[in-house]
């Protein structure tokens, strides 16, 4: 299985925030810009983490992004769930129908198969995402320094 962009940079997005709870709160701009992804696609996450209810942003001055109450504790398994949505990992019933779809063991395996990816991610939690050695990365990525610096 392979994650969206989208999904991943809103997992980025996360960590980073989850790292930065004691500091200035970034901007989306700034968040881009550290996490290497375009401001506009950078943006579009930021929304949706804010539907989620998963990051707050405030805006003019002192405002910023910041993760929400209980941001740190989500599971990284029902959020990738509900970022890629719901769906099967082929497509058997789009335009051109698979003749096989009706009697295609395939489909439940891949089925199957995913669950068992989203399984293994749902015990994990945002905040253990930027645990050692991650969190002090992110940390050196954010203030343009190594780490342990």
């Amino acid at each position: 299985m392979r994650l969206t962009r989208f999904t991943d940079v809103s997992l980025r997005v996360l960590m980073r925030l989850a790292v930065m709870e004691n500091e200035e709160p970034p901007t989306t701009r700034e968040v881009a810009t550290a996490m290497r992804v375009p401001y506009s696609h950078a943006a579009k996450v930021v929304a949706r983490l804010q539907h989620l209810g998963l990051v707050e942003a405030r805006r003019g001055r002192g405002g910023g992004l910041a993760l929400a109450a209980g941001a740190r504790t989500a599971s990284v398994g029902g959020l990738v769930r509900e970022l890629e949505g719901p769906g099967d990992v082929v497509e058997c019933e789009g335009a051109t129908p698979c003749p096989l779809r009706s009697a295609c063991r395939l489909r439940g395996a891949l089925r199957d198969a995913t669950e068992a990816f989203y399984a293994t991610l749902d015990p994990l939690t945002v905040a253990e995402l930027v645990a050692s050695p991650t969190g002090p990365l992110l940390i050196g990525i954010s203030s343009g320094r190594p780490p342990g610096d």
